[in-house]
This record gives C-alpha cells, sequence and structure tokens, in this order.
C-alpha cells in the first residue's frame, strides 16, 4: 500500500469485532511496518488492552504449575560440570600410582613432576563448549566469563589440591614444590586461555611441561632446576602474576568464540 490507509480502515483493523477483509488486514498491516504516522492514530484503547491482560492471565492459568527453582542445581551448574568427574578420578589415580612408583625409584619426584599438569585435564573441561551441554544457554547469562570459570577452577582444585598434598606427604616431596607449580600451572592456563582458549591453553602448557621437564628427568633420573629446593619464590611470583594477568583479560571469557 502505497497510500496511507483512512482513519475508518485503521478504526476497523484495532476493533476485533469489525468485519474486515484479509487484503485490506494485510495492507493495512504492511503499512503500519513502515510507518510510524498511522502506527500513532492506531489506538487500540483500554478496553482491547484488558481483553489482552485477561487472556494472557487465563492462558497462565490453564498452564502447568511453574516448576519450583532447585538451588542446588543453580549452584551445580556454576560450579561444576558432571564431565569433570572421569578426569578427577583419573587424576586421583594417577597420582596414586605416581606415589608407588616413586617408592619402587626414590630419586624420581615422580608426583613433583606431575604435579604442574595434574590441574589441567580438569580445567580444560571446566570451561568447555564440547563437554557442557548446557554451555550456549550458560555462557549467555550475566553469571558467565571468567567468574564461572574461576568457580569451576575451584572446584577442580579442591579435589586435585587435597590429592596432591596426601601424594606428596606419601612420596616425601616438599609441599611447596608440590602445590605452588600446580597453581602457578592453573593460572597460567586460565591467563593463556584468554588468547588462545583455555582448552588449547591447557594442552599446550601439558605438551611444553612433558617434553621439556617431564620426559628428560625420567630419562636422566635427576630432579629439574625448577623443581629444586630455593625454587618455591619464584612459583609463587609466577602464580601472583599469572593470575593478575587473567584477571585483567576477563572480559575474553564471555565471547562465544570458536576455540572456547
Amino acid at each position: 500500500m502505497t497510500t496511507h490507509p483512512s482513519a475508518a480502515a485503521i478504526a476497523r483493523y484495532a476493533d476485533p469485532r469489525a468485519d474486515l477483509d484479509e487484503v485490506t488486514m494485510w495492507s493495512v498491516e504492511v503499512h503500519l511496518e513502515e510507518c510510524a504516522d498511522c502506527r500513532a492514530r492506531l489506538t487500540t484503547g483500554p478496553a482491547l488492552l484488558e481483553r489482552v491482560a485477561a487472556a494472557v492471565d487465563r492462558e497462565i492459568a490453564a498452564g502447568p504449575t511453574p516448576a519450583r527453582r532447585r538451588h542446588w542445581s543453580v549452584a551445580r551448574n556454576r560450579w561444576l560440570v558432571w564431565h569433570l568427574v572421569p578426569w578427577l578420578v583419573m587424576t586421583v589415580a594417577v597420582l596414586a600410582c605416581a606415589v608407588l612408583l616413586q617408592a619402587v625409584e626414590p630419586r624420581v619426584p615422580l608426583v613433583s613432576l606431575l604435579a604442574p599438569v595434574a590441574p589441567l585435564p580438569g580445567v580444560a573441561i571446566a570451561w568447555s563448549r564440547r563437554h557442557d551441554p548446557a554451555w550456549e544457554l550458560i555462557a549467555g547469562t550475566p553469571a558467565a566469563g571468567l567468574a564461572m570459570l574461576l568457580r569451576r577452577t575451584a572446584a577442580v582444585l579442591i579435589v586435585v589440591v587435597p590429592a596432591l598434598a596426601v601424594a606428596g606427604s606419601r612420596s616425601g616431596a616438599s609441599l611447596a614444590l608440590t602445590l605452588l607449580p600446580c597453581l602457578a600451572f592453573t593460572a597460567a592456563t586460565i591467563a593463556l586461555g584468554a588468547f588462545v582458549g583455555v582448552q588449547r591453553a591447557a594442552t599446550g602448557l601439558g605438551i611444553a611441561w612433558t617434553l621439556a621437564v617431564l620426559v628428560p628427568s625420567l630419562v636422566t633420573v635427576h630432579v629439574p632446576a625448577v623443581l629444586r629446593p630455593g625454587s618455591s619464590g619464584v612459583w609463587a611470583l609466577l602464580t601472583l602474576a599469572l593470575a593478575g594477568l587473567a584477571a585483567t583479560r576477563a572480559a575474553d571469557f564471555r565471547r562465544l568464540s570458536s576455540h572456547n
């Protein structure tokens, strides 16, 4: 419709009791979508609003009873992904095997060598579209982003850190040189994850540590320099620096990018 509809046509269009043919109704609707002046002339009136409100109330009353909100379910989605459980079980099992192997060969600090990479599988799964069925839904909420990643990372550390502490005490490893590298690599994963994605960061750091430190230490049966007494202060400073870097990149964890 290139011309404005008449006031009578608009009034009949707004009146649900009026008998308006489909062609005219369609023409008026198309025109109203593009013409603000005619939309302003369209008066619905309080009676129509009351009928719409009554119809909505009837539909709500006839519908199913709203499900009661489960607070434990909200906490579970924010703090834990059930796909984490097998990875955490695997991590604890690997640390238990490391304790047994170190008892056989005490010269190799196997528990300390595994400590930096112990939390990486869980952290990688904590913020992953492939392993969280509700990732797209959760990622679009205000609670998503770095805050949720930190919650889920804390859930991983709640399991991994005590397991490392027990494994270190059983094997005689230094507590500081067991837990500080674990926290440093966790912070490094989050900080690097802001640029390349958490999964890629965890995978890259795990491979780098394995090739640069773990394998050479097993071959030479020597304690690496990064795990010798006196290096705990360096690990502590590195952890703080990486945690600060991750905090400055918080906005990157709210993007629904393909590498998350």
